[in-house]
């Protein structure tokens, strides 16, 4: 069968469930962040569940049922994308996560929090407090009264940073274009967040610019 006809095929009609004894490994990964959170097994009913609810759901080996993450602690996982690798015997599950993933409330479930962080993972938690820091007093932060701010600040700012890591560059400072670029950047996030956008949305217009 050619490659085109095959991955017209319904994804669950593609995997090959014998060789995977019934039970295809779920690899899951945030959508955001690219951070692997944990992995558990699909059946074909646990699959089409998934891709109909769009709530990632496994089969539970030692209960013998089908299992939806967070049924119980509201820890859900949002299906954003699945893939089938090139073997046809292991799914990539993409998702924006609610809550902790692991059981023991950490992030992920591989070493807890204290794995050694990725610099797009360390960038996504960043946008996350951020984003908490929004609604926080303002005085409670600096972040916190740069939103009270409002916008045009916000912008001022950014200007303004901008300008920093250009005279830094001029007199070639490094070590000060270093630090004038991380203040550029996080005002930048910051004027991300209070327009409702996101870095990824950034990153996905890079993206189309250099197909």
């Amino acid at each position: 069968m050619s490659q085109t006809k095959q991955t017209e095929r319904p994804l669950v009609e593609r995997i090959d469930w014998q060789k995977v004894d019934g039970l295809i490994p779920a690899i899951v990964q945030d959508f955001d962040s690219s951070q692997v959170l944990m992995m558990g097994y699909m059946n074909p009913e646990a699959l089409e569940v998934t891709l109909t609810t769009k709530q990632v759901t496994f089969y539970s080996r030692s209960k013998q049922r089908l299992w939806t993450k967070g049924e119980t602690s509201g820890h859900v996982l949002h299906l954003r994308n699945l893939a089938l690798d090139c073997d046809q015997d292991t799914l990539l599950v993409k998702v924006n996560p609610i809550g902790p993933t692991c059981h023991t409330g950490t992030t992920t479930c591989w070493d807890g929090d204290s794995q050694e962080e990725s610099q797009m993972v360390w960038l996504h938690q960043l946008e996350q407090l951020l984003a908490d820091r929004q609604s926080a007093d303002p005085e409670s932060s600096y972040t916190a009264s740069l939103y009270a701010s409002g916008t045009k600040r916000i912008a001022q700012k950014v200007g303004e940073e901008g300008v920093e890591v250009a005279l830094a560059a001029a007199t070639g400072d490094k070590a000060e274009l270093i630090s004038e670029s991380a203040d550029l950047i996080y005002h930048l996030l910051v004027l991300l967040q209070d327009q409702g956008l996101a870095l990824s949305d950034v990153i996905d217009k890079l993206k189309q610019r250099h197909q």
